[in-house]
């Protein structure tokens, strides 16, 4: 995503340099994404009296690129730098700052201001720089908090979901081969297999494993709001969990920006085996190695994959 969720990363970045199947028709969903705005494309141009080793004419930054060319390989490299920088968009109010912001960019990586400039630069007005971005980045997280709260509220109106004394909702949308509430459930010190599919209050999907094989790990390494959510369900289930920010990451968000300070989750959780360390469900028939017997369409089958 790039979006609000990576102001963190801007910011620290700026501060430094001055000083992750719905059977009900009541079924809850994250908003749907929206569509990502068009850009209105105005390169920068070189000012009169720069060198022209170094700002290539304004025909260039204007006509479009050959693909496999040198000239493409270069833009590819600015894209490249652009990606690690993080999106910028949240930290301005409109475009003449952007336009600012891009200008100062470019002035530095050009050498138009050089070192001593710059240290001038950030001398006189890194102090109010600094101010500028907490007060942007807190204007930013209050929003993104507000929303998330709106949203696991609305959720918690839905009468098929269930509220945690920790504040995780859960809204059951598909059973497991027991019915809901039946079967195998996860406990803290289990390792499960799952399907999932996390999204921000906006729809951003920040981590999915849709598409993908399915995804095992302890309940020991995961957020609060996961091993409180999972250990609900039952073996087979498939919910929809809202985790407030408390039982995410909390106010400081993920340390590369992914996840913003104060946000939300949603997950879409199918829960397809607990591993290990599972309470509850039916007795189970044992091989003589200890592992279950598995069943087939011809009868059980051992541990060896041979029928019984």
């Amino acid at each position: 995503m790039k979006n609000s969720c990576t102001f963190a990363a801007t910011m620290a970045l700026a501060l430094a340099s001055t000083a992750s199947f719905v059977p009900s028709t009541r079924a809850f969903a994250p908003a749907v994404p929206q569509t990502k705005r068009s850009r209105t494309s105005m390169p920068l141009r070189a000012e009169e009296g720069e060198s022209s080793s170094v700002a290539a004419p304004a025909s260039a930054a204007t006509r479009a690129i050959d693909e496999g060319s040198h000239e493409e390989l270069m833009y590819t490299l600015g894209v490249n730098l652009a990606r690690q920088l993080g999106d910028i968009r949240p930290l301005v109010n409109n475009g003449e700052e952007l336009t600012q912001v891009a200008r100062g960019l470019l002035d530095a990586v050009v050498g138009k201001i050089e070192e001593d400039g710059q240290k001038d630069l950030l001398g006189r007005r890194g102090e109010e720089l600094n101010k500028l971005i907490v007060e942007r980045a807190d204007a930013i997280r209050i929003q993104i908090e507000t929303a998330g709260k709106a949203m696991l509220a609305e959720m918690a109106e839905n009468e098929e979901t269930a509220t945690l004394e920790c504040g995780v909702i859960i809204h059951p949308l598909e059973a497991g081969p027991d019915g809901f509430g039946n079967g195998v459930k996860p406990t803290a010190a289990s390792s499960v297999k799952v399907h999932y599919h996390g999204t921000l209050p906006d729809g951003t999907v920040f981590d999915s494993s849709l598409g993908g094989e399915p995804v095992t790990f302890p309940l020991g390494g995961v957020i609060k709001g996961w091993k409180e959510g999972l250990q609900k369900m039952c073996e087979g289930e498939t919910a929809m969990l809202g985790i407030p920010p408390e039982m995410g990451y909390g106010k400081e968000g993920t340390p590369d920006g992914t996840i913003p300070g104060g946000a939300s989750l949603f997950f879409k959780i199918q829960l397809i085996e607990v591993l290990t360390a599972g309470v509850g469900g039916g007795p189970k028939l044992l091989g003589a190695d200890g592992l279950d017997l598995k069943k087939s369409a011809g009868g059980l089958l051992g541990a060896d994959g041979n029928p019984i």
